[in-house]
Order: C-alpha cells, then sequence, then structure tokens
C-alpha cells in the first residue's frame, strides 16, 4: 500500500511531526508484520525519527544544522540561494524505515517521524508512505 501525506511548513527551517498521519496509513493497511518506508519528495526536505518529548530536540537539530551548514557561502547559492538546504537534506536523508510489529509502527515511547524543512516556508510539501508486508 502507498499513501501520500501533504503537509505545508511556516519556517525556513523546522522539524513536522508527521506520526500521526502515518500511524493512520499504516492501520488502514492492515499488514501486521513488515516495514513501513516514510520519504520526503524534494531535495531540500528530509525525513528524521528523533524524540518526541518537547521541542528542544528538534530545536537543537536545526540549530546544529544551521551551525554545521551556514547560508549564503556555498557554489549552488550563487543559483538559487538554498545551497545549505540541499546539504542539510542530503545529511539527514530522504526517508527512513519502521518495522511494522502486530500491526504498529515499532517506535519507542520518545519516537516520532519528523519531516525536515530545509527551505520553506512552503503551501506543499509531499511525503511517500509506503506500506509493505513480510
Amino acid at each position: 500500500m502507498q499513501k501520500q501525506i501533504i503537509i505545508r511548513t511556516d519556517k525556513h527551517n523546522g522539524l513536522y511531526d508527521i506520526t500521526s498521519q502515518t500511524e493512520k496509513i499504516v492501520e488502514e493497511s492492515g499488514i501486521q508484520s513488515g516495514i513501513v518506508n516514510v520519504y520526503a519528495q524534494g531535495a531540500t526536505a528530509a525525513i528524521m525519527v528523533q524524540e518526541n518529548w518537547d521541542e528542544s530536540v528538534q530545536n537543537d537539530v536545526v540549530t546544529l544544522l544551521k551551525n554545521l551548514i551556514p547560508s549564503g557561502v556555498l557554489e549552488h547559492d550563487a543559483q538559487d540561494k538554498n545551497g545549505d538546504s540541499h546539504l542539510k537534506a542530503g545529511i539527514v536523508g530522504p526517508s527512513e524505515c519502521i518495522p511494522i510489529i502486530n500491526g504498529k509502527m515499532g517506535l519507542s515511547t520518545w519516537q516520532n517521524i519528523f519531516f525536515c524543512e530545509f527551505d520553506g516556508p512552503r503551501k506543499e510539501r509531499s511525503i511517500i508512505i509506503s506500506c509493505l508486508q513480510i
């Protein structure tokens, strides 16, 4: 089963929790044992499994990446001023695979799935959710 999630982002760099939307698709799939792949469409976005307790870890991720990869100093910036966005997305990666165990995602208590925006805000971002039975 494969479905698309569309979200709107309101920050230039930010993490957006998409766990509940993904859980719903896993439930709809009826798969009891398998994997769910969560894939961000776009060269300036990524997917990350991260702590969900509060926003401090998500804010720290954004701060770390901003400090590691500054904007306005890269070769690609001469073309469309988002060289840092491409590098951040490449480092984090476009997808995550999560096991499906007894019909539910195998995330721990403190894990959620986040869409990582590195070139926002955007009216529309697309995420592909693929559920595969094993």
